[in-house]
C-alpha cells in the first residue's frame, strides 16, 4: 500500500501553488512546501497526503476515554492516530506524535494499516467501532474517510476526537460516515485560545460544532481548564451559554483537570474547586450533563437524570458499575438522556 496519495480538498493556483482546503488554516503552498500540519505537500502543483495508512499508535480503548459518555456506553473503540498536527498546543499530552516531523525514522517506527486491515483488526477484537484520535484526525482525512466508509459497511461506529478545525467542505464529505465527535473547545475567548494553541480561529471550531450537530453527528464538548489561561468564570459562563444556545442543553460538556505538562509545566494543576465552580455555572445556565474529568472518583464522573435526579450511570474512571438507561432514557422516570445505545 502506498502511503503517499493525491490529497482531497485542495485547489490549484498560479505558479504551481496550491491551497489546501481541509482545515480552516487553508495553507497556500509553493511547489515543494509542506503544510503547517507537516504531512501534506505540494509536489509539482499537486497536493499529496504523506501519511495514508501510516499509524503511529493503536489501542483498544473504552469509548468513555475519548471522552464520550453518551455514545454507546461500555463499548470498546479501536483507537488509532498518525503523526503531526495543525495546532501547537502548549500542554499537548501526545506531543511525541503531534509535534513530530515526518521523516524516514518516524515512518520506520510506524505501522502501515490499510482500511481493509483496520476493519479486520476491529472485528478480531470485538470493537464496537473505530476512533481516530491521539493526534488531530483531520490531517489524516483521506485515510479516515476510507476507513469510515468501510466501517459503516461493516456495522461499526466511527468517531473523531478532534480540535474541530476541519472545514465545512471536509465535514460535509465525511459526515455520512461519521457517527460521533468529541470536540475540544480549548477556550471561548480568542486571546485564551491563541495562548493555548498558538493560532487564532476559535469561531471556526464553534461553527463546525454546530454544523456537525445539525448533520446528526453525536457531539460532546471537552474543555481542559488551565489555571490563569482559560479558567475565568466569565469566559466559562460564556462558553456554557453558547453550548446551551447552539448545541442544546442535553449536550455533554466535559470540563477536565489540567496537569502541568510540556511548556506549561510551571503552572499548578487545576484546583478541583475551580472545576466544581465551573460545573455549577454550567448547571445554573441550564446545561444538564456537565462532567468533571481527570479527577478519579469525583461524583460528577457520574450521570444523573436531570428530571428525577437519580444516579443513572455510575463511573469510576472509564469503568461503569451501574447502568440505569433503557433506549437512551432514564429507567426511573423516562427522561431523555441523549444517550445513544445499541438497540
Amino acid at each position: 500500500m502506498e502511503y503517499k496519495r493525491e490529497a482531497l480538498l485542495y485547489e490549484k493556483l498560479d505558479k504551481n501553488r496550491v491551497r489546501c482546503n481541509l482545515c480552516y488554516r487553508r495553507c497556500i503552498l509553493k511547489d515543494g512546501q509542506v503544510g503547517l500540519c507537516g504531512v501534506r505537500k505540494n509536489e509539482g502543483g499537486k497536493l499529496y497526503t504523506l501519511i495514508y495508512g501510516v499509524v503511529s499508535s493503536i489501542a483498544l480503548d473504552p469509548i468513555e476515554k475519548k471522552p464520550l459518555f453518551h455514545f454507546y456506553p461500555k463499548s470498546l473503540a479501536l483507537s488509532l492516530g498518525t503523526w503531526g498536527c495543525n495546532f501547537r498546543c502548549l500542554h499537548c499530552q501526545n506531543w511525541e506524535i503531534s509535534y513530530e516531523k515526518l521523516t524516514e525514522e518516524t515512518l520506520s517506527m510506524s505501522k502501515l494499516i490499510s482500511p481493509e486491515e483496520l476493519i479486520k483488526i476491529a472485528q478480531r477484537y470485538n470493537a464496537g467501532g473505530i476512533a481516530f484520535t491521539y493526534n488531530e484526525p483531520t490531517i489524516w482525512f483521506e485515510y479516515t474517510l476510507d476507513g469510515s466508509k468501510l466501517a459503516k459497511k461493516n456495522g461499526l461506529y466511527t468517531v473523531y476526537v478532534t480540535n474541530g478545525s476541519i472545514t465545512s467542505e471536509g465535514l460535509q464529505l465525511i459526515s455520512p460516515y461519521l457517527d460521533a465527535m468529541s470536540i475540544d473547545i480549548k477556550a471561548f475567548w480568542e486571546s485564551s485560545f491563541k495562548k493555548i494553541t498558538g493560532v487564532k480561529g476559535v469561531k471556526n471550531i464553534l461553527e463546525r460544532s454546530v454544523e456537525a450537530k445539525k448533520m446528526g453527528i453525536h457531539v460532546e464538548i471537552v474543555t481542559n481548564v488551565i489555571p490563569t489561561i482559560n479558567d475565568s468564570p466569565k469566559e466559562m459562563e460564556e462558553l456554557a451559554l453558547w453550548i446551551r444556545d447552539n448545541l442544546g442543553k442535553k449536550t455533554p460538556w466535559h470540563i477536565t483537570r489540567f496537569y502541568p505538562y510540556l511548556k506549561l509545566s510551571h503552572l499548578p494543576p487545576t484546583p478541583v474547586k475551580t472545576l466544581e465552580k465551573i460545573r455549577e455555572i454550567g448547571e445554573r445556565v441550564g446545561l444538564q450533563f456537565v462532567y468533571i474529568g481527570n479527577v478519579l472518583g469525583h461524583p460528577y464522573e457520574n450521570t444523573y437524570c436531570p428530571n428525577c435526579k437519580s444516579l443513572v450511570v455510575r463511573r469510576l474512571g472509564y469503568e461503569i458499575s451501574e447502568y440505569h438507561v433503557k433506549n437512551g432514557k432514564c429507567e426511573f422516570c423516562g427522561e431523555d438522556l441523549n444517550i445513544r445505545e445499541y438497540l
